[in-house]
């Protein structure tokens, strides 16, 4: 199983990401030195939304299309799921 996420950064952009480990990656992205590049500079970052899929086919279409998303689109999708 894959989790899908949106995480929320200090600086108020919005990270989306894929995971088999969703607690362990959101640590990593808010203490790693080696991980979460993005993230790193915008700490601390808070989840703010998840949804697991079967496989990894499905949730890396789902990440997809939400990258493809703009800000506001993401938003609205946080705020109806």
């Amino acid at each position: 199983m894959r989790t899908v996420y949106i995480l929320r950064c200090s600086d108020e952009t919005l990270y989306t990401g894929i995971t088999t480990d969703l607690e362990r990656r959101i640590d990593e992205h808010n203490s790693s030195t080696l991980w979460a590049k993005y993230t790193k500079a915008r700490r601390p970052v808070s989840l703010v939304w998840s949804q697991i899929s079967e496989d990894r086919s499905t949730a890396s279409k789902l990440e997809y299309e939400i990258k493809k998303m703009t800000r506001e689109q993401k938003e609205r999708y946080i705020m109806s799921q």
